[in-house]
């Protein structure tokens, strides 16, 4: 095997190495400046390369400056990749959000409920509801918004509630009415109103002591409302059974649309009574003993609704049976046993724009206190009370400013949005779709 002359950078001719042993860093350097060798040059230079890579290694590994700068060198480029990467990230997140927000808000402003203001992502959503919401001019409505609510209760709340609407809760509490819950143009106006929408208790302390007396008024009393077509009861209950709990029907009052009395007596109940609840009724054992008997006062009553009508000609509507307002008026006939056609019965605790959000019933003493703004039933009750208060809140329901549209407030049950209209559905405008929506009870309003 041959070896060559290796030659310095000055030209210097110098004896053959056998060995190439390279550690210091000018040995490098001159191993850089070297001209090819002509045959195992490859070798050499990849030994002379290890070589060079070591000594570089060893002296920065032997400077402890320097692997600290490296270390924290490596940390602050992740932190600030790190860092990028999330702000990154919250951007994109931000830019996404907006452009689906922008989107549904374009894509439901047309499926929006025109009366509840609900937003559906698709139109047949929207026709859904309107086929099971019933929405209608029948229901209570804000006068600010116009936004219809199912229950007096959730009109309230959305104006003096807990968490009203704040621009409307505004608006009401200057030109609003807490009784009514109507809207007036000026605070003069609201005062105005206020005079005659705040009631006061009904004076029953002359009926009840001609009662406790045993004057079983009825034809003296009615003789003065023959031409009354609305009527209101109300009965008292004791106890009857083992343990009292069983409701007899032992007062009743009946009086027409302008509160005066048409038939108020005691009844014997037909079994014997066990409690009499006198702290509630006033009643004592020597106001039944001759009191009037049940089937009499059962024809009494019948008399007074029919209004001379056979019970089988009365009609819901053009004849000469009265209509019957009362509250929880199915017990209190029960208890009579007085049978009535339900189309003539105005019951303050069923009527849907009187229940609570939870589709339960409010008791009489609290419609009055919201209603009409005074309490009853604060200590012996009397069923004279009862009627004037259920009297007055019909007159006040009936009295709404509704259009007097039958066919929309008439309660019928039919489909306005049947399936094989639903492509026509669909290309209507919610205002359309609620001109075609009908209420699912009978507003009282149509009887005025």
């Amino acid at each position: 095997m041959h070896s060559y002359p290796l030659v310095s950078s000055e030209g210097c001719t110098r004896r053959p190495l056998p060995t190439l042993n390279i550690n210091t860093e000018p040995t490098l350097r001159l191993l850089a400046n070297l001209e090819p060798f002509p045959s195992g040059s490859s070798e050499l230079r990849r030994s002379a390369m290890d070589n060079r890579h070591d000594s570089e290694t060893v002296r920065y590994t032997t400077n402890p400056s320097s692997r600290t700068l490296i270390f924290y060198a490596s940390c602050m480029c992740t932190f600030l990749f790190l860092f990028l990467m999330v702000i990154l990230y919250i951007v994109l997140f931000e830019v996404l959000s907006y452009i689906s927000n922008l989107a549904i808000k374009c894509g439901t402003s047309r499926n929006k409920c025109a009366a509840c203001f609900r937003q559906y992502n698709k139109v047949e959503h929207l026709v859904e509801h309107m086929r099971v919401s019933f929405h209608s001019v029948h229901e209570p409505k804000c006068g600010v918004c116009q936004k219809h609510c199912r229950f007096f209760e959730s009109l309230r709340e959305h104006l003096i509630g807990p968490l009203p609407k704040i621009e409307c809760a505004r608006v009401f509490r200057t030109r609003g009415c807490n009784l009514c819950l109507n809207m007036f143009e000026s605070p003069n106006a609201l005062r105005t109103h206020r005079a005659s929408c705040q009631l006061s208790r009904a004076a029953s302390g002359l009926t009840s002591r001609m009662s406790r007396m045993s004057l079983q008024g009825s034809s003296d009393y009615g003789t003065r409302n023959q031409g009354s077509q609305v009527v209101a009861l109300a009965c008292k209950m004791v106890g009857g059974g083992s343990d009292g709990s069983l409701d007899l029907c032992a007062r009743v009052c009946l009086i027409g649309e302008d509160e005066n009395v048409m038939f108020q007596t005691y009844i014997k109940p037909q079994i014997p009574v066990t409690n009499y609840r006198y702290e509630t009724t006033g009643i004592r054992p020597e106001y039944l003993r001759d009191a009037m008997a049940l089937k009499q006062a059962q024809r009494r009553i019948q008399d007074f609704l029919s209004n001379g009508e056979p019970i089988w000609k009365i009609r819901s509507r053009g004849g000469k049976a009265r209509i019957l307002v009362g509250h929880g008026l199915d017990h209190d006939l029960e208890s009579l046993g007085v049978e009535y056609p339900e189309f003539l019965i105005r019951d303050t605790a069923i009527y849907p724009p009187l229940m609570r959000t939870s589709k339960l019933s409010n008791s009489l003493k609290y419609l009055t206190q919201a209603y009409l703004g005074y309490d009853i039933q604060t200590g012996t009750q009397d069923p004279y009370e009862d009627c004037v208060a259920a009297m007055r809140i019909y007159i006040r329901m009936r009295s709404q400013n509704h259009p007097r549209d039958y066919a929309s407030g008439c309660g019928e049950s039919r489909n306005n949005y049947p399936a094989w209209r639903q492509r026509e559905l669909e290309k209507m405008t919610p205002d359309a779709l609620l001109e075609l929506s009908a209420s699912d009870y009978y507003c009282w309003c149509l009887d005025s």
